[in-house]
């Protein structure tokens, strides 16, 4: 069994010496254990320090965002021959002691992806309650979209079996967390959640996080374009139903006054708008329907994808 330990990285040469250092250098049920280190375009000494401390890199010439470096290392390990693909971050906010723990369940054949859970027992020391707060609701929605209970969806400390990254197929660059769930769920594989420690340092402010309304606006798309392509009829059903539930507002109460006046006067516009909706609830619908057949030719291309995967980097 091969183990590449991932981190990306952008300007981290204070301290990824240190995070490299603290890495198991034995697990058992592992062979052999490789560190990579994806440069997400940093500017600094963070290369030479990462090459000179034994690790591989990886490196984009310009900052592409941690979706962008994840799809890099998975692209690495499939190359590579790598049974686990650990991710960490390399600003030592995670115990990477607990890198056995977290493959553990892979090893033993329970589970197809590992992913950290910070809030197992409470809220992490010095975390910022906004950013608490945001992660917790976002929990909440992909719990209810991918039918899933889950506490955590943003860690970036996980683990993937080989067949998770053969099935994986991403498209968000500036973040891959929850894109990731939603696609394991959505193609049957076995995603569980593990507790780990985290240590949030006051000075520091996350690069992806920092900006909460930034952040929060660009996993939504990420969030909406999943679900639009593996759930078309919820999403476009869901738009047409919330129309057609307006429409037919404005067309009651317009009969309710005629019922009760005997005239149309001065209300006569609002059926024309409650026709309005119901018109673009009705066309939603059939999006949705024409959108799921589309669907089944992107579940066969995907299923393509991966047996092309396989046959490249497999045999």
């Amino acid at each position: 069994m091969k183990l590449v330990i991932y981190m990306p990285a952008l300007n981290e040469e204070k301290g990824i010496r240190d995070v490299i250092e603290s890495f198991p250098k034995e697990i058992e049920g592992i062979e052999k254990i490789k560190v990579l280190v994806i440069d997400d375009g940093s500017t600094d000494n963070t290369v030479k320090i990462a090459k000179d401390n034994g690790a591989d890199v990886v490196s984009h010439k310009v900052n592409k965002g941690v979706g962008s470096a994840f799809q890099s290392a998975v692209t690495y390990c499939l190359e590579n021959e790598a049974d686990i693909l650990v991710s960490i971050d390399a600003d030592r906010q995670f115990n990477s002691k607990q890198i056995p723990e977290m493959i553990e369940p892979i090893l033993k054949d329970k589970a197809d992806m590992v992913t950290g859970n910070r809030f197992a027992n409470s809220i992490p020391e010095n975390m910022p309650k906004s950013k608490y707060w945001g992660n917790t609701q976002m929990s909440r929605l992909i719990s209810l979209i991918s039918g899933q209970k889950f506490r955590d969806v943003s860690c970036g400390f996980r683990a993937y079996n080989r067949e998770a990254l053969m099935r994986l197929n991403l498209f968000g660059d500036f973040t891959y967390t929850q894109e990731t769930i939603l696609d394991m769920v959505y193609k049957g594989l076995r995603v569980i959640e593990y507790p780990v420690d985290v240590i949030y340092y006051k000075s520091r402010k996350s690069r992806v996080a920092g900006n909460i309304l930034k952040y929060t606006f660009n996993t939504l798309v990420i969030i909406i374009k999943t679900l639009r392509d593996y759930k078309p009829m919820l999403f476009f059903g869901g738009l047409g139903s919330i129309s057609m539930i307006i429409g037919s507002g404005f067309e009651l109460f317009l009969f309710l006054h005629y019922f009760i006046t005997g005239i149309y006067y001065p209300y006569k516009a609002t059926g024309f708008i409650g026709l309005g909706f119901l018109v673009f609830g009705l066309l939603f619908i059939m999006l949705g329907f024409l959108a799921g057949m589309f669907n089944r030719i992107r579940m066969t291309q995907e299923k393509t994808l991966y047996e092309i995967r396989k046959e490249r980097y497999d045999n």
